[in-house]
């Protein structure tokens, strides 16, 4: 199993941990040159969102993750996809979550690269960790450093470099799947929500064609009791999103094909959309502005050309062909063919490169993708 090592000194100094700047008004702290002294989990989650403020996001991009020719993250890029976000009136981010590949990286990766996104941009915007996992213990564990980023690293850090750290911020709220593959019974599902529900806010990830496992309404009612449930991304339609909507529950499609009348007709807050990496203010006119059957057929064509493929790999493919990021992939996802990104560019075409993060569109040959084995 893999585990949380601690976070070394090039990581913090990388994610620009010890800036001055502070988050949400909260006065900056320091902490005395003393290992044993370190922050709680209720004094971390004092600075992240409330569960309401989390409630009221609309639009969450689960964003790309990007890679260097090394296959290490490229944080450059990513700066850039995240700042696009924000410009663009994305009111969160998922990091590291399907689309980002968490299933693909260490868990220093996972939990570095949502330290590095609250810690730079928390102010503008919601960051939603993917802390879950098969495993509870590995949940419970990412979950408690997704949300206090590594306390005791960081003070174990200051106290061998001498000096004052600013109050670490985490994220905002966890993303949370149930068990897959090693499926567990109705009682065990809960008990492992309930392990991980405890460390802040958490949005509950239903996506049964992922986990061949659905999570009933019954456990989700029972689940929505908890004072740290945000709500639900929910695959399993419309239908359903209204059955909870109509009960007072918050959700967010998770099918941008669907997330128009999720919004307009069955009640859904908003959705965690992956088209919103191409097409960010889009998407958020989309789901902000009002009922617009025009700008969701408009769209319709883009998100299904990068569902063609089981995702993430649409996605990677088109920002690479945006020169947004290196046409570098970890296996096992493999670029799309010619023909498809073929396709691809004529719908960018089509809805205006200007609406997308590139400035180009990058007519790109097999022989210009690398895939990766080894990381």
């Amino acid at each position: 199993m893999p585990t949380l090592a601690k976070i070394s000194a090039a990581q913090v100094v990388n994610a620009h941990f010890f800036s001055r700047s502070t988050r949400r008004g909260v006065k900056q702290a320091s902490i005395a040159s003393n290992a044993s002294k370190t922050w709680t989990n209720a004094s971390m989650m004092q600075m992240t969102a409330t569960v309401e403020e989390i409630q009221k996001t609309r639009l969450i991009t689960a964003i790309k993750t990007p890679y260097l020719a090394s296959g290490k993250i490229d944080l450059a890029a990513y700066d850039k996809l995240v700042e696009n976000q924000i410009e663009c009136g994305v009111g969160g981010l998922v990091v590291g979550g399907t689309t980002g590949e968490g299933q693909l990286m260490s868990w220093d990766e996972h939990i570095m690269l949502i330290a590095h996104t609250a810690k730079l941009y928390g102010d503008k915007l919601q960051v939603i960790g993917n802390t879950g996992s098969n495993s509870t213990r590995e949940a419970v564990h990412a979950s408690s450093q997704g949300f206090a980023v590594g306390e005791k690293e960081i003070a174990l850090l200051c106290s061998f470099f001498s000096f004052g750290c600013p109050y670490i911020q985490g994220m905002d709220a966890a993303l949370h799947i149930n068990p897959y593959y090693g499926k567990t019974s109705k009682k065990g599902i809960i008990a492992h929500f309930n392990a991980v529900l405890k460390y802040g806010p958490t949005i509950v990830y239903n996506v049964p064609a992922r986990t061949s496992q659905d999570i009933s309404p019954e456990i989700m009612l029972e689940l929505a009791e908890h004072k740290n449930f945000a709500g639900i991304k929910e695959c399993e339609g419309n239908a359903r999103i209204k059955y909870y909507t109509d009960q007072g529950i918050v959700c967010w499609s998770g099918n941008d094909d669907e997330a128009h009348d999720a919004r307009y007709e069955a009640g859904a807050v908003g959705v965690i959309s992956v088209t919103s990496n191409i097409v960010p203010r889009l998407m958020s006119q989309l789901i902000n502005d009002g009922p617009n059957p025009e700008l969701r057929d408009r769209l319709l064509p883009m998100m299904s050309w990068l569902f063609t493929e089981p995702n993430p790999i649409g996605l990677n493919t088109m920002l690479a062909m945006l020169d947004c990021a290196e046409p570098v992939f970890r296996l096992p996802y493999i670029q799309y063919d010619e023909e498809l990104r073929a396709q691809g560019a004529a719908l960018i075409r089509g809805i205006g490169l200007e609406h997308t993060p590139g400035s180009k569109l990058l007519d790109l040959r097999n022989s210009d993708f690398t895939t990766l084995s080894e990381w």
